[in-house]
């Protein structure tokens, strides 16, 4: 880690502590109380959490092979270290290690690292795409378990448009990318030229990115085990909440878990290491004292091992893989950020043969 991220993350630490002593001298927090939380809770809920998330990167494997079909065809779970190695150096070293599972990839495919970042772009808009969806349906069925349901119903209506927008956009950007990008260009070029540029690139790269999907049947596949993965997600965030006996936490539902679930997405975009850690069991514990009215105690003992079951159950796994597979993930992680992710899209982007059907895929 850097200088300045070492400064940064000891303010971080310190800004929690005093935060910590004020909250504690205005509402003393029960100690005694937080420790009979995990005594009391149902370990065999929170195990089958645990099991969700492996599920989830069994998924996360099969979906990166799928999406690289259309460049080198391997085997289905072939790229499954990369996924557990991947996650477990985000978990260690944070969100600067994020790039690790396409240079991963690249280097266990022998394809460009360029190629992997297009598949890691699909991969995120996916997840993004997936998540949304989920969230919306949930809250609009659901909503009414939630605090304020009509807040949160057109909360969900507009996320499920925007959900909507978002993938006929990606459509277009599939089979009229260049179109779609000139189009931006000249638009916004009007109002700032660096502006135009810049949308432009981003609108090529996801182009490049998209190229790996090459049949209706493939889309489909991925869509799936998106869709499949963000479930387990979601389960194993509704699981290890319901294994707490406080009356709010024990009967979470699924809408609720949605809500939970985007709270500690939130928390852990920008993710620092291990300090990130207690900003995430904070957020998530005010979450669930503030929106569901569960004791403090048992709000932050159930954030503690929802980071735990999420986000640190696969590190024994993944520390013991990359000593299986060789792999540092200290460098890999600085080797990944000496690129540029936008100079290494562009490079994609004119290496690409411009698409603008969509063509048959043999392995569907």
């Amino acid at each position: 880690m850097k200088r300045n991220q070492v400064v940064f993350a000891v303010l971080v630490l310190a800004v929690l502590v005093a935060l910590g002593v004020y909250a504690q001298h205005q509402h003393p927090f029960n100690f005694a109380l937080f420790a009979q939380d995990f005594h009391r809770a149902d370990w065999r809920l929170v195990a089958f959490g645990v099991a969700c998330i492996y599920l989830g990167f069994v998924l996360r494997g099969l979906r990166w092979a799928l999406l690289l079909r259309a460049n080198k065809p391997v085997a289905p779970l072939s790229l499954l270290s990369t996924q557990v190695i991947g996650f477990t150096g985000v978990a260690l070293i944070g969100r600067i290690a994020d790039l690790t599972r396409p240079w991963l990839a690249a280097r266990k495919t022998g394809l460009s690292f360029s190629s992997q970042l297009a598949v890691y772009i699909v991969e995120r808009l996916f997840d993004l795409g997936a998540m949304a969806l989920l969230f919306s349906t949930a809250i609009l069925i659901g909503g009414a378990t939630l605090p304020h349901p009509e807040i949160f119903r057109k909360v969900g209506a507009w996320g499920l448009v925007a959900t909507v927008a978002g993938a006929i956009f990606l459509v277009l950007v599939r089979l009229s990318g260049e179109v779609v990008a000139s189009f931006f260009e000249s638009t916004l070029g009007m109002l700032s030229t660096h502006l135009a540029a810049a949308v432009a690139g981003k609108i090529r790269s996801f182009r490049t990115g998209l190229n790996t999907l090459r049949s209706f049947a493939g889309f489909l596949g991925v869509l799936a085990l998106s869709l499949g993965m963000w479930v387990l997600i979601a389960a194993a965030y509704i699981l290890t909440t319901r294994a707490f006996g406080d009356p709010p936490l024990h009967r979470l539902t699924f809408a609720q878990g949605m809500v939970l679930m985007a709270s500690s997405g939130v928390a852990s975009v920008v993710q620092l290491p291990v300090v990130g850690w207690f900003t995430q069991i904070g957020l998530v514990a005010g979450v669930l004292i503030r929106l569901f009215a569960a004791d403090p105690e048992s709000a932050t003992a159930c954030a503690a091992t929802l980071l735990g079951v999420t986000f640190l159950s696969i590190l024994p796994v993944g520390l013991v893989w990359a000593q299986i597979e060789h792999v540092s993930l200290r460098q890999i992680a600085e080797q990944s950020t000496h690129v540029d992710p936008v100079e290494e899209a562009d490079q994609a982007v004119q290496a690409s043969a411009p698409v603008t059907t969509v063509e048959p895929d043999p392995l569907a």
